[in-house]
């Protein structure tokens, strides 16, 4: 684990680097101005490897800037060129931390819903039926742990859509904790949501050798609270 200007990096070689973002940062630039992720690592890859020119940084793949966990920067054109196709075609399996005040009925479940975007509010709909314009969404979740007050969810991906987690997991009424945009009671203190993308395995795009990463959970109580599950 490396730490550049805050910024922790899990893992770099000379075609990809992966980091582990916090809650607080966007993984591309956007109407806020706020300095993006991928901006930080060209200055962190411009400063080590003292590179006089402009560095390539491809962007694979976003998390919601309240979600924390693993994210692929390519470093590349063959890299990223090949990234974009694995994202494309389900290649890459990613697992996330969930934490929910409300336990599902089941604690273990593959579940699909429909989902609609809109635009305008940011946000998705879910469908238990296919509707016009409606993308199928499947993920997997499992029950790992469980405090006083919260449950901690395993969730594997098995598309990719639109905040969809956060929309799926509301739908069968496990809100995840502070996130107020998908029916959470409360916001959390620093603007989170207890989503964490904690792990992430693909075949590299180069190499062809199979990389498997994990994320630290993010500091504070509750996240601490689970710590005993890593």
């Amino acid at each position: 684990m490396l730490f550049y200007v805050g910024m922790e990096i899990v893992y770099e070689d000379n075609h990809i680097l992966v980091v582990n973002k916090t809650a607080s940062e966007i993984v591309q630039g956007d109407k806020t101005g706020d300095l993006p992720l991928s901006e930080m690592v060209k200055r962190y890859l411009k400063e080590k490897y003292q590179k006089l020119g402009n560095v390539f940084v491809g962007v694979t793949h976003r998390l919601d800037r309240p979600v924390s966990g693993l994210v692929i920067f390519a470093k590349t054109s063959k890299a990223l060129s090949r990234l974009n196709e694995m994202f494309k075609n389900g290649e890459v399996k990613k697992t996330y931390w969930a934490i929910v005040k409300e336990c599902p009925k089941q604690e273990e479940a593959e579940i699909t819903h429909y989902l609609i975007r809109n635009e305008r509010q940011n946000k998705s709909y879910a469908y238990d039926r296919e509707e016009k314009n409606a993308k199928r969404a499947v993920l997997h979740y499992k029950l790992i742990a469980r405090s006083n007050n919260y449950y901690l969810l395993e969730v594997d991906l098995k598309t990719g859509r639109h905040h969809q987690i956060r929309c799926q997991l509301a739908k069968i009424g496990s809100p995840i904790k502070g996130d107020l945009k998908y029916g959470f009671s409360r916001s959390n203190s620093d603007g989170s949501i207890c989503l964490h993308a904690r792990k992430i395995r693909f075949i590299h795009p180069v190499s062809k050798e199979m990389i498997e990463l994990e994320a630290p959970v993010p500091e504070g109580n509750l996240w601490c609270a689970f710590k005993r599950v890593e």
